[in-house]
């Protein structure tokens, strides 16, 4: 039997409409790699913030392997290329509420959780009794 695809793509485009059909301005947070391409010079500590709102990047595709749009930089048209193991968040700017992901430490190949981060990762998990579920900002 062939190996599930990953959640995340799908993940990553719920959020992405859900901030387009309530008015908030979706972005993503990337860390950077040499598949990753974006301007190098807005790249801080290995990891980029990106508008990727209609108002902001045009011809937006969200893929299964990766997310490609032309984003403007200084007045600059600039095409990006961002493979979805390298998103570790998308997010509404106007009150932070989304989604994030595992850091894939390794995000030149695919992601191994290939769905949500755990809230704590270092956490054991609990054992029976009523799910616990946070919201996390």
């Amino acid at each position: 039997m062939a190996e599930p695809k990953s959640t995340k793509p799908y993940l990553i485009r719920a959020v992405y409409e859900w901030c387009a059909d309530n008015g908030y301005t979706p972005h993503i947070s990337v860390v950077v790699d040499s598949r990753t391409r974006v301007p190098m010079e807005h790249v801080r500590n290995g990891e980029i913030i990106l508008n990727i709102g209609p108002e902001a990047a045009s011809r937006l595709k969200i893929g299964d392997e990766t997310i490609e749009c032309t984003v403007r930089f200084s007045r600059v048209a600039r095409d990006l290329s961002i493979p979805i193991a390298a998103v570790t968040a998308i997010y509404a700017r106007e009150n932070g509420e989304g989604m994030s992901f595992k850091r894939n430490e390794n995000a030149t190949g695919p992601d191994p959780g290939g769905g949500a981060a755990a809230v704590n990762p270092k956490e054991p998990p609990k054992r029976g009794g009523k799910p616990d579920l946070r919201r996390i900002k």
